[in-house]
């Protein structure tokens, strides 16, 4: 029997299908320390993570037996991908499986900031009864997201479903991405069953900075470990423009993000993502100017049955070619 270490969880409709098929299915958590030593003892041939569990050049040159690594999810920068392959393992993600559940989270944050909803949650509780009418008149200085511009960086699914969405709220769209020259998008009415399409050119990354209201960025780690927005980006921005961040936790400086805030040259800043995780910077966690959330893109319930799925198609046609 096929043994499989689902190491950061597994949707329970995935679980039951591929043990329905005839496969074993481990889920207990097993500490990255501990990582190797379990798959060989164990004989796990196919490993199944989300963003905890790194999957390095050790992992792959320790365990022979383990033909088989899938991502739940779209960035592979825990994984050493093209290492793995180069062995002849098969590495995979699910790349769609998410894009919505993220697109969703960039505009809770949005919407979030917009009415001050980050910062009224954290002091109505402590300050509601005391200083209710204070708290009133320090929000009255929200704003609307229609007829607002928001920058995309990174225009793949995600950006584009990003995009969709704005386009719904009344937003203008600036797009940026330096593999993507123009893309299709589809807009579909449910109500009615009307379908439009229409078609984006992407603009530079200093248009793109210097005309956007918001900025959203849906990119991986670039290959040289640097950030994509750092102070001089951040001089770049609109004076009260916010900054969305649900992709990779070091695709900005964080150190120069506090400045841009505390200078209150940015406004303010969303993060689902960040550099030190799981422990953040503090500065970041107890910023007033910051909306937080702990790495929850994908999720949703729809998000992890779509990625469960997807991740038992992926091996079935691995282990059944």
């Amino acid at each position: 029997m096929i043994r499989i270490l689902a190491n950061d969880g597994l949707e329970e409709g995935a679980l039951f299908s591929l043990k329905e098929n005839g496969f074993e299915v481990i889920t207990e958590k097993v500490p990255q320390e501990n990582l190797i030593d379990f798959i060989n003892a164990s004989q796990v041939q196919a490993l199944l993570v989300r963003s905890a569990t790194k999957v390095r050049k050790e992992v792959f040159d320790a365990c022979p037996n383990l033909s088989f690594v899938g991502r739940g999810g779209v960035g592979m920068d825990n994984i050493d991908v093209a290492y793995g392959r180069s062995l002849g393992r098969t590495v995979t993600n699910t790349p769609a499986s998410s894009t919505r559940s993220v697109a969703e989270l960039v505009f809770a944050h949005l919407f979030a900031v917009a009415r001050f909803l980050h910062h009224s949650n954290r002091f109505m509780p402590l300050e509601g009864q005391t200083r209710f009418d204070a708290l009133k008149k320090s929000y009255a200085q929200a704003f609307e997201l229609k007829g607002k511009t928001l920058g995309i960086i990174g225009f793949g699914r995600i950006g584009q479903e990003v995009a969709q969405m704005a386009m719904s709220l009344g937003m203008k769209v600036l797009p940026y991405d330096p593999w993507v020259n123009s893309a299709e998008i589809e807009i579909d009415f449910l109500q009615t069953g009307d379908t439009f399409t229409l078609e984006f050119e992407t603009v530079s990354l200093e248009e793109l900075l210097q005309g956007s209201d918001a900025i959203t960025l849906h990119v991986p780690m670039p290959a040289n470990g640097q950030p994509i927005l750092a102070a001089s980006e951040f001089s770049q921005m609109k004076k009260g423009a916010t900054l969305i961040n649900t992709a990779r936790g070091g695709i900005i400086h964080e150190l120069d993000l506090l400045a841009a805030l505390d200078s209150n040259h940015l406004a303010f800043a969303c993060l689902d993502v960040f550099e030190n995780e799981p422990i953040p910077m503090p500065e970041l966690l107890n910023h007033p100017k910051i909306s937080l959330s702990p790495h929850v893109g994908g999720s949703t319930a729809e998000a992890q049955t779509r990625i469960g799925q997807e991740l038992v198609d992926l091996v079935l046609d691995h282990f059944r070619a």
